[in-house]
């Protein structure tokens, strides 16, 4: 099995559905004599079961057998998740603080128009940004996320956007031979939902940064620190199918300013099914963080 779960842990019934977690399709390390990766994912987005169901899926196309730990923010309280579901599953920072991970995914969160200095939890945040840095191998920063490391680490601003950034867009890569793209196209699309957005010139700005990919349309896609130890993607391309559909729906029915996403309906027409284009970059990304980056010697 490619992935050992918590047991019960909602993901795992939702995936079987979609032949995740066929013994066959593992090749244990633990077989082999190798220990498994350990990941462990903060997961500060509102719906955690479905950003959970995201991850796993995306984690468990890679033959690598890994364990994974979800870890909450202390004093948050989730408002979209039961209390029950986050005591069975999720562990507070102290209690994760002395172990050592391959590989730890931070999520986005819907807090992006606020100065990250007003974020209620941001000093735990930044507690935890740098203990990754001792206790990490590899960091990925999705989303809002990335916004918020790259202006802890190396003081890069956010932007706010005239309107959300929201739909499917075509991305290229400015250095296609970095590991993390192996097996890309020239072209590649991945969804962005956010309302704010970091700038490429404050990223040349700064040596320690690489500009790795952007979007004419969506601008900064993917930066990297210190040889691939952090990877900041700006957009979700762990996203399932109806992630938007159900994004836009939520907002049309509280009044919010909202467009059709873009490249998701076929003819922008709502009715219809969305167009998945980013599915197979999306298990591309995650493999190769976990190929190159995550499964190496320890910091």
């Amino acid at each position: 099995m490619p992935l050992r779960l918590p047991d019960n842990l909602p993901a795992i019934e939702l995936l079987k559905k979609e032949h995740i977690f066929l013994a066959e399709a593992s090749c244990s390390r633990s077989e082999q004599g190798l220990r498994p990766l350990k990941i462990v994912v903060l997961n500060l987005m509102p719906l955690k079961i479905n950003t959970e169901t995201d991850i796993v899926r995306l984690l468990s196309n890679s033959p690598l057998e890994i364990e994974m730990d979800l870890m909450k923010i202390k004093n948050h309280t989730s408002k979209n998740t039961s209390a029950e579901h986050i005591k069975t599953f999720y562990k507070d920072f102290h209690a994760l603080k002395d172990r050592y991970y391959d590989g730890m995914i931070i999520t986005g969160a819907p807090v992006e128009k606020l100065d990250f200095r007003d974020v209620t939890y941001w000093d735990e945040l930044i507690q935890i940004f740098d203990w990754t840095r001792t206790n990490v191998n590899s960091t990925l920063y999705i989303c809002w996320a990335a916004q918020a490391a790259l202006n802890h680490f190396y003081g890069i601003p956010k932007y706010d956007l005239p309107s959300k950034k929201f739909g499917i867009f075509k991305h290229t890569m400015n250095e296609p031979y970095m590991p993390i793209f192996r097996g890309f196209d020239d072209e590649f699309f991945a969804p962005h939902s956010r309302h704010t957005e970091i700038h490429r010139e404050d990223i040349q700005k700064v040596r320690e940064l690489t500009l790795l990919s952007e979007s004419e349309e969506a601008g900064v896609y993917m930066v990297m620190a210190r040889e691939g130890r952090e990877i900041y993607v700006t957009g979700h391309s762990e996203y399932a199918p109806y992630t938007l559909q159900d994004e836009y729906i939520r907002d049309v029915s509280k009044g919010l300013p909202i467009t059709i996403p873009v490249n998701y309906f076929p003819n922008d027409d709502v009715s219809k099914q969305p167009i998945v284009r980013w599915r197979s970059h999306a298990n591309l990304l995650f493999v190769n963080w976990l190929n190159y980056y995550v499964c190496r010697k320890n910091p």
